[in-house]
């Protein structure tokens, strides 16, 4: 359970922060009793210089010292400043809780030591004030970064970063730097299907953010190593590989709803689905390999009491049974029953297109005067890669083409595992109108 003390008007706003507050600063506290006061009013000062609206929000993660007293009376003491309790250790926790009971228009998390120059905050949020883009991250490892920090924690990041474009293929540059920014829908929509709860969380946002098409913004930062970290590196470490390796199987599987996410945060289709085009060729690929080397040696199995027409009628057709729901299940990460006959049937469409192919191929190896049953094998192996590209686009374009109404169905198991509601902001809700979300542009 979760505890939340609000503030007066943040801001100089009215006392409605629900609808005028454009920053919700998030920082997440453990044992943060000796530097909190001093963290949260440097912070203050710092938000007070900008242009914007504003809150902090001090989300205490199960503190064991005098954390959470502390913070309660920063509450008391600036109006700006709102606290929330949470009775579980995790930093992902926090920011969930934090975040999704939050109506204002930029989420902001930052640590509570003082690494980060907040000269960085300005270029950090403005992208995301204006629309222009959905996350905004600072990075240590962008070239005009200053950072200051021992060999030990800069082998252990790069080597990190390294490991998420070699598996997830990441395209952003540091994923675990304490300052992140995201717009507000879309943290509605990305909440639900991060699992994780601990250091892991920054990680699987931004990779399914990424994977969905959103917009991430980079800002180089200056940063200061704190010596006093409470990180336990080697642990943190070990879990977040765990994490790689759960989060590469979801995407392997398909079983986010990516696509859906893009196109309902006003992304267009060719941006939701690149970042799974890459992941869907390679897992088609390994599956169209297997399939062949099955249809070969199926196919000289039966040649023996077949004649080469029927024999290869009957392994291609075995085949395409099996590439169809192997590719439904994997490639393009559908589940249950539902239109799985109409899938095999649109896979039997290609199936004739391959018979086709591979039985003229036969024929024209017979015209020529060739009865070898090894030549057969590998014209036809041939021939049968040949109809690969074409049921990679069918299947793509044609079979396993989602509709509408699957969205919210593989969605809802997700967020309910979060705590979270996706029905939640109703019409001409402050969460429902966003300016610049897709419920503000059809209102």
């Amino acid at each position: 359970m979760s505890a939340l003390v609000q503030p007066a008007a943040a801001g100089g706003g009215s006392p409605d922060r629900a609808t005028t507050t454009v920053l919700d600063v998030v920082i997440p506290v453990y044992n943060e009793e000796a530097q909190l006061v001093d963290s949260v009013e440097r912070v203050l000062d710092h938000l007070h210089s900008m242009p914007w609206s504003f809150r902090i929000t001090i989300a205490d993660n199960a503190s064991t010292d005098q954390t959470a007293i502390i913070a309660r009376r920063l509450s008391h003491t600036h109006p700006e400043v709102a606290v929330v309790h949470v009775a579980e250790k995790g930093r992902g926790r926090a920011l969930k809780r934090a975040w999704s009971a939050s109506a204002s228009d930029v989420l902001v998390y930052m640590d509570a030591d003082p690494s980060t120059d907040l000269a960085a905050l300005l270029p950090l949020v403005a992208p995301l004030v204006s629309g222009h883009s959905d996350l905004a991250i600072g990075s240590r490892l962008a070239r005009a970064s200053r950072v200051r920090r021992g060999a030990r924690r800069e082998l252990i990041s790069r080597s990190y970063n390294m490991i998420l474009r070699q598996t997830l293929r990441a395209r952003f540059s540091d994923a675990q730097c304490g300052f992140k920014a995201i717009r507000r829908e879309a943290a509605r929509e990305l909440l639900p299907l991060v699992e994780d709860d601990a250091w892991f969380f920054d990680t699987e946002l931004l990779v399914v953010a990424e994977r969905a098409g959103l917009r991430i913004h980079e800002v180089p930062v200056d940063w200061t190593d704190d010596p006093d970290s409470s990180v336990e590196l080697v642990r943190t470490a070990i879990d977040d590989l765990r994490g790689v390796a759960r989060l590469g199987r979801s995407l392997v599987r398909g079983t986010l709803p990516l696509r859906e996410i893009g196109e309902r945060l006003g992304r267009t289709s060719a941006e939701a689905g690149r970042g799974r085009l890459g992941m869907q060729l390679g897992i088609f690929l390994v599956i169209g390999i297997v399939s062949t080397l099955a249809y070969a040696m199926l196919y000289l199995g039966l040649r023996s009491s077949m004649s080469p027409w029927w024999a290869n009628f009957t392994a291609l057709l075995v085949t395409a049974v099996l590439n169809t729901a192997a590719n439904r299940r994997f490639t393009f990460g559908v589940r249950g029953p539902r239109d799985a006959i109409r899938h095999q049937m649109n896979g039997l469409v290609i199936f004739a297109a391959g018979l086709l192919v591979t039985s003229g191929s036969l024929a024209l190896l017979h015209a020529a005067g060739s009865m070898s049953r090894g030549v057969e094998v590998v014209v036809l192996t041939t021939a049968n890669l040949g109809v690969t590209v074409l049921r990679f686009v069918a299947m793509k374009l044609w079979v396993f083409v989602r509709r509408p109404v699957e969205a919210t169905t593989e969605m809802e198991p997700a967020a309910e595992r979060a705590g979270l509601s996706l029905r939640a902001s109703a019409p001409g809700s402050p969460a429902a109108t966003l300016p610049g979300s897709p419920a503000a542009r059809r209102e």
